[in-house]
């Protein structure tokens, strides 16, 4: 089984809004055919907690926008460490870069199949290590 066209849209629109909040590290991944409670996670980090709580902000506007989708679930908002958003075909994990370091998701889901997101989102990313390359080196 394969995560479905509607999980594969909420992920691509869930991390185009958290690359528009330069959210780092966005990854996902297919877990449909090892978990029967979701079709796809979307994993990202964020410097500090108040990141963490505008990507989350920016996600839930976008797919709800966009999509006409409303989390079910949304726990860990009030420490702003790690939000997850449970849209059951998606789950959204919004971390603290110390706590998606420690916790490293995506050790855990390594043997799901991953998917493929917007060219727009991994030229931001490509884009930030290109920054942070050209800082380091003046």
């Amino acid at each position: 089984m394969t995560a479905t066209e509607r999980s594969v849209q909420l992920v691509r629109l869930a991390a185009e809004a958290a690359a528009d909040k330069l959210a780092d590290d966005i990854l996902a991944y297919d877990v449909s055919d090892q978990l029967v409670i979701t079709d796809a996670f979307v994993l990202c980090s964020a410097t500090n907690d108040r990141q963490v709580h505008a990507i989350v902000d920016e996600i839930e506007d976008r797919l709800r926008i966009e999509a006409d989708a409303k989390p079910v679930r949304r726990e860990g908002e009030r420490e702003g460490r790690w939000v997850l958003l449970d849209y059951i075909d998606i789950v959204v994990h919004v971390q603290h870069e110390e706590d998606r370091t420690f916790y490293a998701l995506e050790r855990l889901w390594k043997d799901c199949p991953s998917i493929a997101l917007p060219d727009s989102v991994t030229q931001v990313a490509a884009q930030r290590a290109r920054e942070a390359v050209t800082e380091v080196t003046e």
